[in-house]
């Protein structure tokens, strides 16, 4: 179980969600893997190091929102993970890359 502190662009508070388990499809995991080499250890990885939690924006249903996690693998990679939370407390993988140059400097103040 993994719990979130979710911060608007202004490092303030905004929720908590607990995330009980990652959904990765197949499809998604062959997309990771062939356009941005990142693998489902790494992006599990992100969600265990402490990584920024920022909202993206509403989804389509009722309390299924897009995240965006900021985080490091083991190795040190940095990371930039999509996800919906779902109601069901899982957190549904949309894509992952390495973070832009921005994000960077975004993760650094933590």
């Amino acid at each position: 179980m993994i719990i979130l502190d979710i911060k608007d662009e202004k490092n303030q508070r905004q929720e908590f969600l607990e995330i009980a388990d990652l959904i990765i499809t197949p499809e998604i995991l062959d997309k990771l893997i062939w356009k941005h080499n990142v693998t489902e250890s790494e992006v599990r990885q992100v969600f265990l190091d402490k990584p920024r939690y920022r909202f993206i924006e509403k989804g389509r249903y009722m309390g299924e929102h897009l995240y965006l996690a900021l985080g490091t693998t083991d190795a040190g990679r940095y990371l930039a993970v999509y996800f919906i939370y779902k109601k069901n407390k899982q957190a549904l993988i949309i894509t992952s890359r390495d973070m832009t140059e921005n994000e960077r400097r975004k993760y650094a103040k933590k």
